[in-house]
């Protein structure tokens, strides 16, 4: 296997310098969004649709009893809430992965609820924003959660217990939001806990490695990402700025150059050969390719677009093993360095710094083929060296899954945080799965907690 870099993300060398509701798509009311990765002050003064909180029909899939309410915040963002009639006086406010591209719809955080609506079964209000914009910035998005915490305080009350979830990148978001504001001014906590899952926790600068060595990887063997014929750009810059391509394109592309799509008796050797050499160096499965080149695609044309065209990229340093030819590789694939404003903006917006002030439990699959589990162990580098261990437990599952792992998980988390800011008993992966059996029983999908799983020592 491959790719070595010091930091240890996955198998590649780097010297230490390469450093609504109704169920419709509802459109997010308001202005053009900011181009921007951080968002100025001046594009949140201008002139919004806000609404709400207004009840409305709750989805089908939530259980009878369940009030729900929509609308609209001042900064642009549409949020819903379901608030079970059971209510055990926890809110749980949630953060969305992605970064999603493209207008917000309402329909996505339908989406989102139906996913964690177990939550909702077990006695939680669920209330999911859909972010003021689609696209990349972690802390418009946690403006924006911070946000709906207002809202909903202001509509409904203080609750007991306030807790903050987010998924994928939205645990991004979250931890961000918990560096940012899960204190208020006047020192009182906004958040009583924070809870990650399958998280991006590695920060901006670090995360996408895998991504744009992808880019360079890929375009060595298949050259049709560009085409030789069609406009040529850097690969860092994901697509030119207007350009669009469909993952379904993409995929064919993919499948011209690998076979990956096709039954196995129907690739040409030469296409297995150079979907061995991808895979060995990059360390992924083949059903890792399509996906991470979309968004190394797509999302670095967002990111790309918001850091006005510099690039925050960087495989300079990189040296690339596991292929049929390493030295014809080195030699031939094309390297890009990073622009330092660029690194700087994105370490601003979405690095973190570990300085946790609540309670704070990550839940991630062992074998997770999206942001694998060393991104959680990135984060405990990150808030040990912070000073903040105390303040973090962390769980694995056995699961390659990364939208949503077995159901009784998430329960048996949110309840071990209850105890701990509750009665104050430090939960710790052991105890987790214990309180995970009543819950598996209950929602008839097995508990896949590994007590003793260690990651890999991350980035």
């Amino acid at each position: 296997m491959s790719l070595h870099h010091t930091t240890g993300h996955r198998p590649a060398t780097r010297t230490a310098r390469g450093l609504c509701l109704g169920l419709i798509a509802l459109l997010v009311a308001g202005c053009t969004p900011s181009r921007a990765l951080v968002d100025s002050p001046s594009s949140l003064l201008m002139e919004r649709a806000v609404v709400g909180p207004q009840v409305t029909v709750c989805p089908g899939f939530l259980p009878s009893g369940v009030r729900c309410h929509t609308g609209t915040s001042p900064a642009g963002a549409a949020y819903l809430m379901a608030m079970p009639a059971d209510w055990n006086g926890t809110l749980v406010l949630f953060a969305h992965g992605g970064p999603r591209l493209g207008p917000p719809q309402l329909s996505e955080t339908v989406e989102d609820l139906e996913k964690f609506q177990m939550l909702v079964t077990e006695g939680y209000a669920w209330a999911g924003s859909t972010y003021r914009r689609g696209g990349y910035g972690v802390r418009s998005a946690a403006a924006d959660m911070e946000d709906l915490r207002q809202i909903l305080w202001q509509a409904f009350g203080r609750p007991a217990l306030t807790l903050l979830h987010g998924q994928s990148w939205g645990a991004n978001v979250a931890a961000k939001y918990a560096e940012l504001h899960a204190l208020d001014h006047d020192g009182r906590k906004t958040v009583d806990g924070v809870i990650l899952t399958s998280g991006v926790l590695a920060g901006g600068t670090r995360a996408y490695r895998l991504r744009s060595d992808l880019r360079a990887v890929y375009q060595f063997y298949c050259r049709n990402h560009p085409r030789p014929d069609e406009p040529q750009y850097p690969l860092w810059q994901g697509l030119p700025e207007g350009s669009t391509m469909s993952r379904a394109e993409l995929a064919d592309r993919v499948e011209e150059c690998t076979g990956i799509g096709l039954p196995p008796a129907e690739r040409t050797a030469a296409q297995r050969a150079r979907a061995a050499s991808i895979t060995g160096v990059l360390g992924v499965s083949e059903a890792q390719i399509l996906p991470n080149l979309f968004w190394a695609t797509m999302t670095f044309q967002d990111m790309v677009g918001r850091l006005e065209g510099r690039n925050p990229f960087s495989n300079q340093d990189t040296v690339y093993r596991g292929s049929d030819d390493d030295l014809a590789l080195n030699q031939g694939i094309e390297r890009f360095s990073p622009d330092p404003q660029a690194l700087a903006q994105l370490a601003y917006d979405s690095d973190l710094s570990g300085l946790i002030v609540v309670p704070t439990i990550t839940l991630h699959g062992a074998g997770d083929l999206v942001a694998s589990s060393s991104h959680a162990e990135a984060y405990r580098q990150t808030v040990e060296r912070a000073g903040r261990g105390s303040l973090l437990v962390q769980v694995y599952t056995d699961e390659a899954e990364h939208s949503r792992l077995s159901a009784p998980a998430y329960p048996a988390v949110f309840a071990a945080m209850l105890d701990w800011i509750k009665v104050g008993r430090k939960p710790d992966a052991a105890s987790i799965a214990v309180g995970c059996e009543p819950l598996s029983r209950r929602l008839a999908e097995p508990c896949r907690f590994l007590p003793d799983f260690t990651p890999s020592t991350g980035f």
